[in-house]
């Protein structure tokens, strides 16, 4: 992985931003991308965090199409580890979502704490899971309802920025969502790492791990299998 597929800045005000650097690519996740997101969300667990793009017009299209399916398994292996460091880690993460969100993408916006939207943000998740590939389930159902969370794993459909805040999907709608996102991460660095991490330590465990780690488990067979030599 190139450096500078992932721009970390340590901000002056106590918070990091972690911003995905391939936007040629629509920021979409190889297996070196993938595990430097990991690790840099693993580091600092106190401070928040601002995860985004360096060009708002994306956020991330999630796995790589273009890998192999051995790669793809791995960055689906790499992405679930994000997001179980998103949802302990004590200081809070900030999605910013100025573009397309995608999968995997759509999942790493989804397991932040809060999400920030500019008006051209859209996601989608990429319908029932085949070859591997997670739907979400876990976390979606928090958000926005089993309903809605059934509907939109299993249509895989759009949804613009206005309707991600009606339905609760993002927390807000802005303009300059980034600039949003740094302000309140700079007034939760000035509060002290206290008060989130005990709100962050009983949303936890309201069952979300559980989910999480049931989907995982799921998905590494789905991709266990996909990936097994054939037998003649």
């Amino acid at each position: 992985m190139a450096p500078s597929q992932l721009r970390v800045e340590h901000c002056p005000a106590g918070y990091r931003r972690l911003l995905l650097a391939r936007p040629e690519r629509r920021n979409a996740l190889d297996v070196g991308l993938a595990r430097a997101l990991r690790d840099a969300l693993g580091r600092e667990e106190s401070a928040p965090v601002v995860l985004g793009s360096t060009d708002p017009a994306v956020f991330c299209a999630g796995a790589d199409l273009d890998l192999p399916d051995a790669g793809r398994a791995e960055v689906s292996d790499l992405l679930y580890d994000c997001y179980e460091i998103m949802v302990t880690r004590p200081g809070p993460v900030i999605a910013v979502v100025g573009g397309p969100a995608v999968g995997g993408g759509a999942q790493l916006a989804a397991a932040a704490d809060l999400r920030i939207a500019g008006p051209a943000a859209k996601l989608r998740w990429t319908g029932p899971p085949g070859r591997g590939l997670a739907v979400g389930a876990w976390v979606l159902t928090d958000l926005v309802g089993r309903g809605t969370a059934m509907e939109l794993t299993l249509t895989g459909r759009w949804v613009g920025a206005a309707e991600a805040l009606a339905i609760g999907l993002v927390n807000r709608v802005d303009d300059d969502p980034g600039q949003v996102a740094a302000g309140i991460a700079a007034e939760l660095a000035a509060r002290g790492p206290q008060a989130p991490a005990r709100v962050k330590s009983v949303a936890a465990a309201g069952g979300l791990l559980e989910r999480l780690h049931a989907e995982r488990r799921a998905n590494a067979a789905a991709w266990a299998q996909a990936t097994a030599p054939a037998t003649g």
